[in-house]
């Protein structure tokens, strides 16, 4: 009988993680922005308030295949991290030189709880990461090859990157840097291959950049707005630090930041790329975050990078002085602690385990419980007649389009403004009775209260985890329209 090699068992694990995440993605109700970005995908353009449009298409393709469900809107995202998986394996075969350290890459890619969440959820994240893991094998492959084709691939990576998420624009700063640092690849600024790829990622990204200039720069002004922050602290730079050591998983971010530090050594090796593309972004997020909060997923397109730089420490023996017990421990530990950690959370998102009520993050995060909230809506809105249902928190609108079985109007009257291209509610509409439902802690009913005659609260149920409370909502009856009418139907 053939023995089973390490790299075997590895590929082995990779597949039975694959298969866990494409279990949970079917099983598990949509987080309130999955249903956001659904809304996106039911109306195809350029650009949308919040992000560039990558998301929405992959939205799109997944519900072609399977519906308007769980598992349609994350197939795409499914997929993505399929094509992730395999890029980050090419790439660190690439840079390594070494087919066991690269199947080692690969599985730490998805050990980590940032692609094992990010790239099960249709978000944007799914796409840049992707868009990531193949910039970075366009790069090891300009590296190993020395063929200029390659950059036509990087750029079209990083057009395709930008289209899913700003922070992209990292990846060409990371990319510079390697060419400036790296005496072995300042060459390529004599040749025509990099200009061309910039180029073709730049004519990929025009279509957002005209969408933008027909929308008053809604979306860069949101994004880059969070540029300037507050005054100086070191609260969120200890929060930062924490959530990424949890989001890598504390042993393989210690590989990772062991194996950053070797790769930035030798700057002719091919690992130097890893440093090159990591540190640039990590140095503006460890900036940002003394004034202000780095949300714990931007970083999520760098874990390409990471993962292959954690196989890297792995591999390596020759850790002297501190580093030396910091690498034996992380090596004897990494693995077994980030599986334990991952099926902790999946089994708290997919079963509830600790009883947590409105203290678990994950029901809150997620639509648990609310098949039941939407029945007790539909019943309202048919014992009141109402024609649509009025929201002002754009997670109610999305969780409300997307559950509801009736599929009624909503009005969303408090954030039009993500909703641009959305046709306004008339006063036709607006004239006849209406309900506003809307979770206790986001409760505007002074602003509705401000557009129309009559508002009467008729009812309240909660949202319910194995009978225990996660969210109390709140129904009102409204009539008697005041002024203009207001409020978009996306």
């Amino acid at each position: 009988m053939k023995r089973v090699t390490l790299a075997q068992r590895y590929a082995l694990a990779i597949a039975a993680l694959t298969l866990l995440r494409f279990v949970a993605a079917a099983l598990l109700p949509l987080s309130a922005d999955e249903a956001y970005y659904w809304l996106w995908s039911r109306h195809l353009t350029a650009g949308y308030f919040d992000h560039p449009p990558a998301i929405a298409f992959v939205v799109r393709f997944g519900t072609l295949l399977f519906g308007s469900t769980p598992l349609g809107v994350r197939f795409g995202a499914l997929l993505l991290s399929l094509a992730a998986s395999w890029l980050v394996w090419r790439s660190a075969e690439v840079l390594l030189g070494d087919a066991l350290a690269a199947a080692r890459a690969c599985l730490f890619f998805n050990l980590t709880l940032m692609i094992s969440v990010e790239t099960l959820a249709a978000t944007p994240d799914a796409p840049a990461v992707a868009a990531a893991a193949g910039f970075l094998f366009a790069l090891a492959k300009v590296s190993q090859t020395k063929d200029g084709r390659w950059w036509l691939v990087a750029g079209l990576a990083a057009g395709l990157a930008l289209l899913s998420k700003y922070t992209a624009f990292f990846l060409g700063i990371g990319a510079l840097a390697w060419l400036v640092f790296a005496p072995e690849a300042r060459r390529w600024f004599l040749t025509p291959w990099i200009y061309i790829g910039g180029a073709l990622a730049f004519a990929l990204f025009v279509p957002n950049l005209l969408w933008n200039a027909s929308h008053g720069w809604i979306t860069f002004a949101y994004q880059f707005g969070r540029v300037s922050g507050g005054h100086f602290t070191l609260q969120f730079l200890f929060e930062f630090l924490g959530a990424q050591v949890l989001l890598a998983t504390p042993f393989i971010f210690a590989l990772a930041a062991l194996g950053m530090a070797f790769s930035s050594r030798d700057r002719n090796s091919g690992t130097f790329l890893l440093a090159a593309v990591v540190f640039p972004s990590a140095v503006y997020f460890l900036v940002h975050s003394l004034h202000d909060r780095v949300q714990g997923n931007w970083p999520c397109f760098l874990y390409p990078a990471l993962a292959i730089a954690a196989a890297e420490a792995w591999s390596r023996a020759d850790w002297s002085g501190w580093t030396r017990p910091v690498w034996r421990v992380s090596r004897l530990l990494a693995i077994p602690m980030a599986a334990a950690l991952l099926v902790a959370i999946y089994a708290q998102a997919l079963l509830g385990i600790v009883p947590l009520g409105r203290s678990d993050p994950l029901a809150r995060l997620l639509a648990v419980g609310f098949n039941q909230v939407a029945a007790n809506i539909e019943r309202e809105q048919a014992a009141d007649h109402a024609a649509a249902i009025l929201t002002t928190d754009y997670a109610s609108t999305s969780w409300f389009s997307f559950y509801l079985t009736t599929h009624p109007k909503i009005v969303q009257l408090d954030e039009e403004f993500r909703f641009p291209d959305a046709p306004r509610a008339g006063t036709a509409l607006l004239s006849q009775p209406l309900i506003y439902v809307v979770e206790q802690r986001l409760d505007r009913h002074d602003l509705v209260a401000s557009h129309f005659q009559q508002i009467a609260e008729v009812a309240r149920f909660d949202r319910l985890r194995h009978g225990v409370p996660i969210a109390h909502y709140i129904v009102y009856a409204v009539a008697g329209l005041r002024g203009a009418a207001l409020g978009r139907l996306p």
